[in-house]
């Protein structure tokens, strides 16, 4: 006589078979147009990479691609423009 009591629910378990793996990532697949500017559009093709990783990789591609874009428009205000047509309100001296 076996002085081992089974526990509640562990035949169930042991019927049941082992935990299902998770399912892969399935890629999105969003269409990208492209901008005309390099830069940027290198940054939206960097988020196809996020389709190859599990859902807590997401986080580092979005924040790498927000970092470049945000440097993108960054640098569009650091470029010298034409110079400002001087202001009528000027005085003339």
């Amino acid at each position: 006589m076996s002085d081992t009591v089974p526990q509640a629910g562990s035949e169930q378990r042991a019927q049941a078979g082992p935990e299902p793996e998770p399912a892969a990532p399935a890629p999105l697949e969003v269409g990208l147009t492209p901008t005309g500017d390099a830069e940027v559009d290198a940054r939206l093709e960097r988020l196809a990479d996020a389709d190859h990783l599990a859902t807590d990789g997401h986080v580092e591609v979005y924040e790498d691609v927000h970092r470049g874009l945000r440097d993108a428009l960054t640098a569009l205000d650091a470029r010298p423009g034409p110079p400002a047509p001087p202001s009528p309100y000027q005085s003339r001296s």
